[in-house]
């Protein structure tokens, strides 16, 4: 949720950044107004009880023939003191909903627009001269390497099995990953991946993209579609000590998405499926620190592309291509030469204090008070990188070359056809 003394003090702020987004700016005024609703709401009711508390003073002194008349404007005392209260708890349920439509304030300096509308910051690498590439899923298949034809035979569609030097592929990417997580101070993490609802929409994966989450419904749970959900929730209700710098953790799990109203699109490999691993960083800091910690989730995101070998680029996403909880996104986006186009590996984004505010994680400030902290975000390694490294490294008899960084896992520095 956005800081609500800003959006006092800001209003035409937060109506600038809904337009970013392309979502309503009367939004600000409704919530303007079950703000200010509220605070009458709580005044009203705190006169009402202190009248009601010197009233109970005046009954206590109260001679013989006082007493009826009092007791009787007591009862009236106390009817209006319930229904004070009543008003309170609706007023504040009236703000709380409309505190959550409201997604968070676009930083400064992120572009306007939709999804096509974001802007190249730079281009690492060259894309390599390929005459004829062939896809990844054709190189996966000749190779031994993905499976999707059994995938959908067990699951349905966009599902798949890593076979045989895919799954070491995979599993090398994601150690190679958690080892420099860990080498840049994070702490590693397998969390679960089944959360409570308060958690999923305390970090707002449950607003207008809610229909992309599995979810069980005897159980109440959700499936995460990354560790971001379960990390921004390991510290919620907590007062953290970040006197020392950020608090940062890096979760291995699997993820889950519906993939709804994409139906049509990247329905061929392994781009865009219902489940995948991923390793994520996760930083819990200082506000006034989010954005320098934001350019350095860029920065381990930019080692790990270069240890893959991979040429991409890196976009500012527009504000109306964020997340409800994103204030600012950066995407790295490899190239993938049989569609003659770059695609998205990873994503970072600055929460501010968005979802830290929803779930309640404080530090304590130079005063010795609570302060709500910043999150931030952002993908160190994930099964789609294998499209990206496949295609990009293929070699004219049909062989694909391993990046020197993940042959120690995979335990070769070629993948050939099976008898070959």
């Amino acid at each position: 949720m956005i800081d609500l003394k800003f959006l006092r003090e800001n209003p035409d702020a937060v109506r600038e950044s809904q337009r970013t987004r392309g979502e309503d700016p009367a939004l600000v005024d409704t919530l303007l107004a079950a703000d200010a609703a509220r605070r009458s709401a709580i005044a009203t009711a705190d006169e009402l009880r202190a009248e009601q508390k010197a009233h109970g003073r005046k009954v206590g002194k109260a001679t013989p023939e006082e007493r009826p008349a009092l007791l009787e404007h007591a009862k009236e005392l106390s009817d209006a003191v319930k229904k004070a209260g009543a008003d309170e708890a609706a007023a504040k349920a009236a703000l709380d909903e409309a505190h959550r439509a409201i997604s968070n304030v676009v930083q400064d300096g992120a572009p306007a627009g939709g999804e096509q509308d974001f802007v190249v910051l730079e281009h690492i690498g060259e894309p390599p001269a390929i005459d004829e590439p062939v896809d990844h899923l054709d190189l996966g298949e000749s190779l031994g390497l993905i499976d999707m034809a059994r995938g959908a035979k067990v699951s349905g569609s966009r599902f798949y099995f890593l076979t045989g030097a895919g799954a070491l592929l995979q599993l090398g990417l994601l150690q190679l990953a958690a080892q420099k997580a860990v080498a840049n101070g994070f702490t590693m993490m397998i969390p679960p991946v089944l959360v409570r609802p308060e958690i999923m929409a305390g970090t707002g994966f449950l607003g207008a993209h809610s229909d992309e989450i599995y979810h069980l419904d005897e159980d109440d749970l959700y499936l995460v579609g990354t560790s971001e959900v379960p990390l921004a929730g390991y510290h919620s209700d907590e007062i953290l000590d970040l006197s020392g710098g950020p608090k940062r953790y890096a979760g291995w799990s699997s993820c889950f998405r519906r993939e709804a109203g994409s139906y049509g699109k990247d329905t061929r490999g392994i781009i865009r499926v219902h489940q995948f691993d991923k390793v994520e960083m996760f930083s819990y800091c200082r506000p006034e620190d989010a954005d320098a910690e934001h350019q350095r989730l860029l920065g381990w995101e930019k080692e790990m592309l270069a240890a893959v070998e991979v040429p991409y680029r890196v976009i500012d996403v527009a504000g109306g291509d964020l997340g409800s909880s994103a204030a600012r996104k950066f995407d790295c986006e490899a190239w993938v030469p049989s569609q003659g186009a770059y695609r998205e590996l990873t994503s970072t984004s600055n929460c501010t204090t968005f979802q830290a505010r929803r779930l309640s994680v404080r530090y304590r400030g130079d005063d010795g008070k609570p302060q709500i902290a910043a999150t931030l975000n952002g993908t160190l390694a994930t099964t789609r990188w294998i499209v990206a490294i496949l295609e990009n490294h293929q070699q004219p008899d049909g062989t694909v070359r391993v990046p020197a960084a993940l042959q120690p896992f995979v335990g070769t520095d070629v993948l050939r056809p099976a008898g070959a």
